[in-house]
């Protein structure tokens, strides 16, 4: 049985990409209200959106879905949380998972293993969740985040390089599929695919935006890397499936309305 948490969803007007995108209609409901249905089908006590604008509050309340306002000039998602724990009154030690607004497909099994992981680790600040890469261009891409791990599960590095990179395989192959080639040490590794979804305590959650940016998250734009920059450390749930499609473009958004109509 995994503690109790909390989940809350971030939602912010402001899209360069896909202006207003938490209220972009999927299926005759906003898309943030499709996140959160299915975080409520996850194990969370509770489900918030913690948003920017009125017009998201409004929209979830419409749709029977718990919604608070927070300040509209928070840096980022992790500020935004940080106030909504506040006003929410969450004690430090209460599990807090994020979950992004633009995961209409976000699988509540996932919500409950990124819970049950910090749950379990008291030598952890964060959990989140990794895949294994199937395919080369995934694992050039630099729009997929790569982790690796050592051999407690905990997180080594994140980064938009190919990592970890192996020296001795054929440039472009897809090294981590030729076993037999793999030095004993690295049988069986995977490049893994990181996902956005973390938990935290809240406690560790408002004290977050206030830890020193790191270089290494500056250079790679990865915010988790403060985290590990300033010694906490990030477990991580390994799981067989990737996650449903997320929405960041009009393209991505199409994509979903299709999947939903089916």
């Amino acid at each position: 049985m995994s503690a109790p948490f909390t989940v809350l969803i971030p939602a912010r007007m402001a899209s360069s990409r896909l202006p207003d995108k938490p209220l972009a209609d999927i299926a005759g409901a906003p898309m943030v209200v499709h996140v959160a249905r299915r975080a409520l089908q996850s194990g969370a006590l509770q489900v918030v959106v913690a948003a920017d604008d009125a017009r998201i509050v409004d929209a979830c309340k419409t749709h029977g879905v718990q919604a608070l306002l927070t300040r509209a000039d928070h840096p980022s998602g992790s500020d935004r949380l940080a106030e909504a724990c506040g006003q929410l009154g969450l004690g430090g030690d209460d599990i807090v998972v994020n979950v992004q607004g633009d995961e209409p497909l976000i699988d509540p099994q996932l919500i409950d293993a990124v819970a049950r992981i910090l749950a379990e680790r008291g030598d952890a600040s964060m959990g989140t969740a990794a895949h294994a890469i199937e395919t080369v261009e995934d694992y050039a891409n630099p729009n997929v985040v790569k982790v690796v791990l050592d051999a407690k599960g905990l997180a080594h590095y994140f980064s938009r390089s190919p990592i970890p990179f192996a020296r001795d395989a054929v440039p472009g192959s897809a090294w981590w599929k030729e076993a037999t080639k793999l030095p004993a040490a690295a049988q069986g590794m995977a490049p893994l695919r990181h996902i956005g979804i973390y938990s935290y305590r809240a406690g560790f959650l408002r004290a977050f935006p206030q830890l020193a940016p790191a270089p290494t998250e500056v250079m790679e734009a990865l915010e988790q890397l403060r985290a590990l920059w300033h010694g906490h450390r990030i477990a991580v749930h390994v799981t067989a499936h990737a996650p449903g499609p997320g929405v960041d473009t009009p393209a991505d958004l199409e994509r979903v309305r299709a999947l939903f109509a089916t």
